[in-house]
């Protein structure tokens, strides 16, 4: 049996030394998440530039491991993108973390996110993962940045689960 790849020194460097973790001075937009069920919080934030991409992601909040470094994450992945094609990211990382989604050179897009495949199999985590993700979504969605799209996702935490333990 081969050893869970995703507690390797890159994750742990994002959890623990987050470099997107820190107060944004005058965002464009914030939005705050919250997983209910397990405790895990976070207010996400980004600046647009001029030319409407996002030109600097920030997280504040507490919370487990695997939510800290998924934050951290997605905000490195997230500048400069557009607003429509982070919302597209965080609909394959949600499709990616469910087991929807396993093609490796469709997960490329989601750069070192990629390395969270895993908790596909963590039914318990997967909400935890997801936190900052439907965050960004939620918030983009609310500020209009699915003008051009025909459906929206819900981002609603519909799973209760525990941390096993864990303290973050």
């Amino acid at each position: 049996m081969a050893v869970n790849p995703l507690y390797n020194a890159q994750f742990i460097d994002h959890a623990q030394h987050p470099d997107y973790k820190y107060q944004m001075d005058d965002p464009t937009m914030s939005h705050e998440g919250v997983n209910p069920s397990c405790g895990d919080e976070l207010t996400f934030s980004v600046r647009l530039a001029e030319d409407g991409t996002i030109e600097e992601a920030a997280f504040v909040g507490s919370g487990c491991a695997i939510s800290q470094a998924s934050a951290d994450m997605m905000s490195d992945l997230m500048v400069d993108k557009t607003p429509a094609e982070a919302i597209e990211l965080c609909e394959l990382f949600k499709r990616m973390i469910r087991g929807e989604e396993t093609d490796d050179a469709v997960l490329e897009q989601l750069d070192e996110a990629a390395m969270l495949r895993d908790i596909a199999h963590m039914p318990a985590r997967v909400k935890c993962a997801e936190l900052a993700w439907r965050t960004l979504q939620e918030m983009l969605e609310a500020h209009g940045a699915t003008a051009s799209m025909t459906a929206t996702v819900s981002a609603a935490c519909d799973h209760d689960h525990s941390h096993d333990g864990e303290v973050g």
